[in-house]
């Protein structure tokens, strides 16, 4: 299966519910009356009332200057405009540009960030990269067997501390270690929740203060994952988590078990903030390269 036919799978229940609605949009006469119906449509697939709006008034523009005449001009208008927004967040992940390149992973707990974690080290294993995993996700004993599993199925290192740890200093020994046995990407799963969000948020600080010490610069890419079946909650965790620690791509994780992935839309629209990967499944080759046309395409229609 091509990557755009594994994100229209990913995609099925969020297309299947939206294309539902839109058919019942369109189901009078293509005159003003439809976009109301076209805008709840969108708000009810969980693309937000502020970006719904927007979508409709680009889509009425359209309307207006002549390029929606037949029913199908909706969708593919629509199509097109989608694509327009989520072309600004479409950033591939490069790691080369640093030795070791390093990547700190964020998000709450159940996203899917170990499982993520385990996929991006495959993927870079694929292009010839020598990996290293951190378990700063001292929280819970399960997370670190988890990560430690992953690495041996893999075949990658892993520095790991007993449950209880200061995640810190996982990290600065990861870091150590990656330098001594000639790494090219260190990839740190985190923790998800403490005892309050103000410790998390602290932690993940402080793990980032520890890696830009020994490497300046570092982390290179300060990855947050978030679950698409959440839908707009995942806008809050996004904000919360890009206030405090200035997130510099996304996993959008999940993509196949919802039918509110509209969220995607805000999400770019708002923050602005690359999407560099979708997860369509639980196997490792599911984790996708972002493309704003495809996501266009797997969601609204061909």
């Amino acid at each position: 299966m091509g990557f755009f036919e594994k994100i229209r799978e990913g995609l099925k229940k969020t297309r299947e519910e939206l294309k539902t609605r839109i058919e019942w949009a369109l189901k009078g006469a293509l005159d003003e009356s439809i976009f109301f119906d076209l805008e709840e449509a969108l708000i009810l697939s969980d693309c937000g009332a502020e970006t719904s709006a927007k979508l409709i008034e680009r889509l009425k523009e359209k309307w207006k200057r002549g390029y929606i005449k037949e029913k199908e001009d909706v969708k593919y208008n629509l199509v097109e405009i989608v694509e327009e927004i989520m072309k600004d967040v479409e950033k591939p992940l490069f790691v080369d540009s640093f030795k070791p390149f390093t990547i700190l992973t964020l998000g709450v707990n159940g996203v899917g960030k170990t499982t993520t974690v385990a996929k991006l080290g495959k993927m870079c294993l694929e292009k010839g990269k020598r990996v290293l995993f951190g378990a700063c996700d001292t929280f819970r004993a399960a997370a670190i067997e988890q990560l430690s599993l992953w690495a041996e199925r893999l075949g990658v290192d892993i520095v790991k501390h007993k449950e209880g740890s200061d995640p810190a200093a996982v990290a600065y020994d990861a870091i150590k270690a990656a330098r001594a046995r000639d790494i090219d990407v260190v990839i740190l799963d985190t923790a998800g929740r403490l005892h309050t969000k103000y410790n998390l948020m602290e932690e993940m600080k402080k793990i980032k203060r520890v890696m830009g010490r020994e490497i300046p610069g570092a982390p290179h890419e300060t990855l947050l994952i978030v679950d698409a079946t959440n839908g707009q909650n995942a806008i809050q965790q996004v904000r919360s988590f890009h206030e405090e620690i200035q997130v510099s791509g996304l996993v959008i994780a999940k993509l196949d078990g919802t039918a509110k992935g509209g969220f995607v839309i805000p999400i770019a629209e708002i923050f602005k903030i690359p999407i560099r990967y979708v997860g369509v499944g639980e196997k490792p080759d599911d984790l996708l390269p972002f493309s704003a046309k495809d996501f266009a395409r797997a969601l609204i229609g061909d």
